[in-house]
């Protein structure tokens, strides 16, 4: 009897990312938009810096560039998100970090399924920021106990993509019809609904608790609420998005530019205002609308460590301590150039960060390094003398601060709102049903194998610093 033939999960996470970026884009007109002109940007990019992209396609991440995606979607029930993660890990994506979002008014706490292997990476590191309803920080007991209801009144999978992912469990994979149907049923989970499945009544009442709380609870599904495309050049995108008819929003979330880009910067378009119907007192529909859905962009830099992410954060709550963004945009210049100030005290060269223990790297031996005899002892002798090389470890993950200042923007000017930081990660992994990966731990793995690797290959007894 011959065995089964599974599909990999990194080729059903690609085929479900392909998916979901169609989908988005029929939805969405003005993703597509957004779609060629980060390409454009990516390409003037790499052609005027040919280090750059010998770089990158020394360290395989050139051709990921183009296809790479995170998406967004917010759920309602802790039921919600267990069948999420079962349904993510179908294509090779785990939960990695927990974020609280409460600190900056969005009632939220969230994780981020991504692939964590290397070689998954660099085949496709499809993410999806998933955030779970923070019932409990609804102040309003009688609207908290009838959100609770109407969440738990819906089934947000279809009862084909419920019976894969078990099979998937149990068999240890799907086979390619399978797999195919999967990508299918899923991704019907995240497609957008014109109907609510409140009154127009109850809409108000959640919107006026807050924006984020209308979205979750009154629709049928967790609509994907934006799919983000990575750049090259942050800032040249923003510049270029109102030539395209793209409104961006006022700031660049994240650190300021730099020659060393580090963590995460990101920036979006306004959230389009939609045409919804809402049921009626007597059983009919009533037309009205929603706001929710909107385009964003992402560069990437490198993943910093504890020490350097401690300075990240002093660096930039220094800086909204002198000035904090309003949401309108009217103080975005001033707060820039803080921006830029602050972060002057942060290191912008590779070599010094790596030296001050800063950020994680990719070490790997050069030319040199694979052919000659080295005799030191220590990796700061064999990197001077030309025996190793190290390059920075791409930041797969999010900035809580950043996020919540995307959701904010795009939710409307008053939707900031003050909820009592309640930080819960035993909650949220008793939700989830299982443990969230630590970062700086994948990230320290990972630098530590590349280490390993060269001096394994270089048969040197080195010690790592």
């Amino acid at each position: 009897m011959n065995a089964k033939s599974y599909v990999s999960a990194d080729a059903i996470r690609s085929d479900f990312s392909a998916a979901m970026s169609a989908m988005y884009r029929d939805e969405v007109p003005a993703y597509g938009t957004l779609m060629s002109l980060v390409a454009r940007v990516n390409d003037d990019t790499l052609a005027a810096d040919p280090h750059l992209q010998a770089r990158l396609a020394a360290t395989d991440s050139l051709d990921r560039i183009s296809e790479e995606r995170h998406g967004a979607i917010r759920l309602g029930s802790p039921e919600e998100l267990s069948m999420m993660r079962r349904a993510f890990a179908v294509m090779g994506m785990y939960p990695v970090g927990y974020y609280d979002l409460s600190t900056a008014g969005v009632p939220v706490h969230s994780t981020a399924f991504r692939p964590v292997g290397d070689a998954a990476l660099k085949r496709n590191p499809f993410r999806i920021f998933t955030s779970l309803l923070r019932l409990d920080l609804i102040a309003d007991e009688t609207l908290r106990n009838e959100a609770a209801a109407v969440l738990a009144s819906r089934q947000i999978f279809t009862v084909r993509a419920i019976e894969l992912v078990e099979k998937a469990e149990k068999d240890g994979g799907l086979e390619a019809d399978d797999a195919a149907e999967f990508v299918r049923e899923v991704l019907e989970t995240f497609r957008w609904h014109d109907h609510a499945i409140v009154s127009a009544g109850m809409y108000k009442r959640l919107h006026d608790a807050h924006r984020l709380i209308a979205d979750v609870v009154s629709f049928k599904g967790p609509h994907i609420n934006h799919l983000t495309p990575r750049t090259l050049d942050i800032d040249k995108v923003q510049a270029l998005m109102p030539e395209e008819g793209i409104a961006p929003k006022a700031v660049v979330e994240g650190p300021p530019t730099r020659e060393c880009p580090i963590l995460l910067r990101q920036t979006s378009f306004k959230a389009l205002e939609e045409a919804v119907s809402f049921i009626g007192d007597s059983g009919d529909w009533k037309a009205g609308s929603h706001t929710a859905r909107f385009g964003e962009i992402e560069q990437r830099g490198i993943a910093l460590t504890p020490k350097g992410r401690a300075l990240y954060d002093k660096l930039l709550n220094d800086t909204r301590a002198v000035v904090r963004p309003a949401a309108d945009g009217s103080n975005a210049a001033e707060y820039e150039a803080a921006l830029e100030k602050v972060f002057k005290a942060f290191p912008d060269d590779w070599n010094e960060i790596r030296k001050q223990g800063l950020g994680y790297f990719a070490f790997s031996l050069t030319e040199k390094g694979r052919t000659a005899t080295a005799t030191a002892t220590d990796i700061e002798t064999l990197i001077t003398d030309g025996h190793m090389q190290f390059d920075p470890i791409v930041y797969e993950d999010f900035l809580p601060v950043s996020a919540a200042g995307i959701f904010q923007s795009n939710l409307g000017d008053d939707a900031t709102q003050e909820f009592v930081a309640s930080p819960n990660q035993v909650m949220f992994e008793r939700d989830l049903g299982a443990k969230v990966l630590d970062e700086f731990a994948h990230y320290a793995g990972i630098e530590r194998t590349s280490i390993e690797k060269c001096l394994g290959t270089t048969n040197m007894a080195v010690a790592a610093e």
